[in-house]
């Protein structure tokens, strides 16, 4: 990678981590990444809105291929004293997603300069940590029919540099569930004129142990109790709605919903029992993100080929990412350049994305546009 290309790279990255905007607000951060690309290059750019994309054409007939990052950050305060600090309050780009973005660019700035036999399509997504970035951008993908799509993640625990990949599924799918269910209220001292949701709740709550049970699915099944809401901070009054939250996740989409079904029959069993009204809403819904080994092979062959470490993957992440979506429209992969074993992990006050693999980044994604 150019010097000069190498340092403005960096230097986006800490002015991206200044300015950190949550998932479907990031005004300032669309903005300043479009000029970037603007001032630098001779990329044409298509602003859709919440995101955008640039594109090198190398002409008609050749591959569209795509790279993708996401520019959402998390709400959580900085803690860390660097110069390039947040300046938003209680919020801050605590999962490295101004550095994928830097390294996007980055390597829009190598392609512009240097040129490519295939068009390239830079994709700069929005709210992935939501889940709602993807499912918009998705479009993007039958419209340009693209034929490969490629992004990677910085990762932690994982050797500084190393390129991990895995074939298959590389991330679970998952959905936040709420069970919502109501009855009726009365006095505390006499309950039985009412109609309380806790046993019903309870119940359903007792039930969730045997649904996951490794013994009744083929692969990883979690269901995570987030919160459970029953009632008013009221001793005089017998409760009369509830809420159960639940983060449901598996290894396998199908899996996943036979979860969401059995959730959703035996809170339905437990309403007509006791009389209730129940009803369910989703939120933060992910697939599964699935590798191509076509796509995966081929990040294999471009470290091989620059002496990039590679290091194979024994199964696949529990947390979610939205670019499943993408994989369901084309083929591609996702891959993970390790910051070191001993790093601070994402989602942490301690992190700060490491500047050093933004190259490493840019390389890979310069190789496999070669390919």
């Amino acid at each position: 990678m150019e010097t000069r290309n190498l340092e403005l790279a960096k230097q986006l990255r800490h002015e991206l981590h200044q300015h950190p905007e949550l998932s479907n607000h990031e005004v300032w951060t669309k903005q300043h990444l479009i000029d970037f690309i603007k001032t630098h290059t001779k990329l044409e750019v298509v602003d859709k809105g919440l995101w955008f994309y640039a594109i090198y054409r190398a002409g008609e007939g050749k591959k569209n291929i795509a790279f993708r990052a996401d520019f959402d950050a998390l709400p959580m305060e900085e803690r860390l004293d660097v110069p390039h600090a947040s300046q938003v309050p209680g919020v801050s780009h605590k999962c490295g997603h101004d550095g994928h973005a830097a390294s996007l660019a980055g390597f829009a700035l190598e392609v512009d300069q240097k040129g490519a036999d295939k068009n390239i399509f830079f994709l700069f997504q929005h709210a992935e940590e939501t889940g709602d970035g993807a499912v918009e951008c998705a479009s993007f993908i039958k419209e340009h029919q693209i034929e490969e799509i490629f992004a990677y993640h910085n990762m932690s625990g994982m050797a500084l540099h190393s390129v991990n990949v895995i074939d298959g599924t590389a991330h679970c799918a998952s959905k936040g569930m709420t069970i919502h269910m109501e009855g009726s209220p009365a006095h505390a001292s006499q309950p039985e004129d009412g109609v309380n949701p806790a046993f019903a709740i309870a119940k359903v709550i007792d039930a969730i142990p045997e649904f996951i049970s490794p013994e009744n699915n083929k692969g990883l099944v979690l269901c995570t109790v987030v919160q459970v809401d029953i009632g008013e901070k009221a001793f005089g009054i017998s409760a009369s709605k509830g809420n159960l939250l639940l983060t449901i996740r598996a290894l396998y989409e199908e899996e996943l919903d036979k979860l969401q079904k059995n959730l959703e029959e035996a809170a339905q069993a437990q309403a007509e029992q006791y009389g209730l009204k129940v009803s369910f809403s989703y939120n933060d819904v992910f697939p599964e993100t699935v590798n191509s080994k076509e796509s995966s092979d081929k990040i294999r062959q471009v470290c091989k080929q620059k002496g990039m470490p590679v290091i194979e993957m024994q199964e696949a992440f529990r947390g979610s990412e939205d670019y499943g979506h993408y994989l369901k429209l084309t083929k591609g992969a996702m891959c993970y350049i390790g910051n070191g074993e001993e790093y601070p992990q994402v989602h942490t006050y301690e992190y700060d994305f490491q500047d050093d693999i933004i190259e490493t980044a840019v390389e890979l994604f310069k190789g496999l546009a070669e390919l």
